[in-house]
């Protein structure tokens, strides 16, 4: 398992590498590969039958990963994702400590509520991922969701769930990412956060 100490901060910058601005492009994968389901499940929007499909690695922890949120998914979604012309699915791709837990609370809460627990991590990433008291603040942001000190404690204790979303890492590192964000547009892969016009470049031609 993992700690909540000093330690985990240490890698914490490991996202930091990616540029803000253009994305770096590297080779595309296979689609079908891509995009078989882990043992997990997807965690999804928007309609299977879409004409593109964006997958997006992600760590809790990553700063490139919460501008990206911040600043640019409101718009994909309601462009993209609402008028059913992509299926967005997100994946865990956690750097460090804190990204394992923050990505085992999204998976512990209510299936309705991932996306939510998710957009809350990654928008309040300044005021929880410090040193301090990083599983209290956590659990601070957890219990808006619903959860008591209890089924957050057990949460963060479910061994077979921290396994299986080192899984889902592992199998992003198989099929190249090496950073967050990387986004895989209909197998084609980019490295670094996105804007909305760098996605319309390269979902525009495939609709």
């Amino acid at each position: 398992m993992f700690k909540l100490d000093r330690r985990s901060f240490l890698v914490a910058g490991m996202a930091g590498a990616l540029a803000l601005g253009s994305p770096a492009l590297a080779q595309d994968v296979n689609v079908d590969e891509l995009l078989k389901p882990g043992q997990l499940g997807e965690k999804s929007l928007g309609p299977a039958d879409a004409k593109v499909t964006v997958v997006e690695y992600a760590s809790m922890s990553c700063p490139h990963c919460a501008h990206f949120d911040a600043t640019t998914f409101d718009q994909f979604k309601l462009k993209y994702i609402d008028s059913g012309k992509v299926r967005y699915i997100f994946r865990e791709f956690p750097l460090n400590a804190p990204a394992y837990a923050a990505a085992m609370v999204a998976r512990c809460a209510p299936a309705d509520k991932f996306f939510d627990v998710v957009h809350a991590y990654f928008r309040s990433q300044d005021k929880w991922l410090v040193e301090g008291d990083l599983k209290g603040k956590l659990l601070d942001i957890a219990t808006g969701f619903g959860f008591t000190p209890q089924s957050f404690d057990a949460c963060l204790a479910n061994q077979a769930l921290f396994k299986a979303i080192d899984e889902v890492r592992a199998r992003g590192s198989s099929l190249g990412v090496q950073a967050t964000p990387t986004f895989f547009i209909n197998g084609k892969k980019f490295q670094g956060a996105l804007t909305i016009e760098e996605l319309d470049k390269e979902i525009g031609p495939l609709l």
